[in-house]
């Protein structure tokens, strides 16, 4: 189970916009296809105001860059977007702008020690996270951003994470009492499944491969188990034998439970015991001979063993709450004036 503590995620920073060029993240030159309608002559200026929160302005350069981050952070950069999408993008961007300008107007009256340094440092560690600074320079053009904006974002996300975290996180408590009832509610969320750990040798056979061919396989194979049965060593064997790239590792496969690997191979393995050697198990991938290593049974993770990670996860949903409902006090409170579509 993976429990994650999200704070003001919902929020454009800067954090968000530097983390497009990282692995694992949709690249920022991913752009949304803009729908068919819309013609490059008519798009308004960058410098439109969309936008006004207590007489800031939020201008339509910003809710482009906003509406990018929020396709990135959704894996949808490359999916064909109709109008309907493409409005609810943009009005779901216009008001994740709207509250981050409303947190860091609220953000601005509490004092911190040090900002400029934190924001300097801040933007070091941005610049740091890229591969090399033709890279970092890359993302910014794509972005439509400079160092500046960075700065900008970097002062944004410092002075709004700290009033989040005096106005909000520092008022959220969770109990242990709290963590167990999430426990046993959602204890299907902590099993294990049965899961093996085994290590093969694959004599591999080419999916256009004759018969003639696949006969001279199983027969290597064949004799590969004959040597192990008379006492050869299985790991040697694999490094010298198998067509794996696992045959680096002895054969090792590592841990894994059922549905990860194919049929006739799962089979096998999760039907010996650990220390047993199978037969020759063919395969679309060829023949294997599977040695069982270690096999684990089903078991429910203790909640000991979760606790601090459940209270981490309950107090992330609470603190997203308290968000919530701060900035719903903040916009009663303001004046928003939504100038242009």
């Amino acid at each position: 189970m993976h429990l994650r503590t999200r704070l003001c995620t919902h929020l454009v920073s800067a954090a968000s916009l530097v983390a497009l060029a990282l692995p694992g993240v949709a690249p920022a030159q991913e752009k949304a296809p803009a729908p068919q309608a819309e013609k490059a002559a008519e798009a308004p200026a960058p410098t439109t105001v969309v936008a006004r929160v207590n007489g800031v302005d939020i201008t339509r350069a910003d809710l482009e860059r906003a509406k990018k981050v929020l396709l990135s952070q959704n894996r949808m950069a490359m999916q064909p977007m109709n109008a309907e999408m493409t409005k609810r993008v943009e009005e779901a961007a216009l008001q994740q702008l709207i509250a981050k300008e409303l947190l860091y107007q609220a953000g601005r009256k509490l004092e911190i020690k040090d900002l400029d340094k934190q924001v300097q440092e801040r933007v070091a560690q941005s610049k740091a996270r890229f591969p090399s600074p033709a890279e970092y320079e890359k993302t910014l053009k794509e972005m439509d951003m400079t160092d500046k904006d960075v700065e900008t974002f970097s002062r944004e996300d410092l002075v709004i994470g700290n009033l989040v975290e005096k106005e909000i996180a520092s008022k959220v408590t969770v109990s242990e009492a709290d963590a167990k009832k999430f426990y046993d509610e959602n204890i299907d969320r902590f099993k294990q499944p049965e899961t093996v750990r085994a290590s093969h040798i694959l004599v591999g056979v080419d999916a256009k491969a004759t018969p003639e061919e696949k006969n001279k396989a199983r027969e290597k194979a064949e004799a590969i188990l004959k040597k192990l049965k008379e006492g050869a060593d299985f790991a040697e064997t694999a490094k010298k034998e198998s067509s794996c790239p696992s045959s680096a590792q002895g054969g090792d496969l590592g841990v894994f439970g059922k549905g990860q690997m194919v049929p006739p191979f799962e089979k096998a393995a999760f039907a010996l015991k650990p220390g047993e050697m199978s037969g020759v198990v063919e395969t679309q991938f060829g023949y294997h001979i599977i040695k069982l290593t270690e096999k684990h049974d089903p078991q429910t993770t203790k909640f000991e063993e979760v606790k601090d990670r459940i209270m981490q996860y309950l107090k992330g949903q609470q603190v997203q709450k308290g968000i919530g409902e701060y900035v719903e006090n903040l916009k009663k409170k303001g004046k928003i004036e939504i100038v242009a579509k």
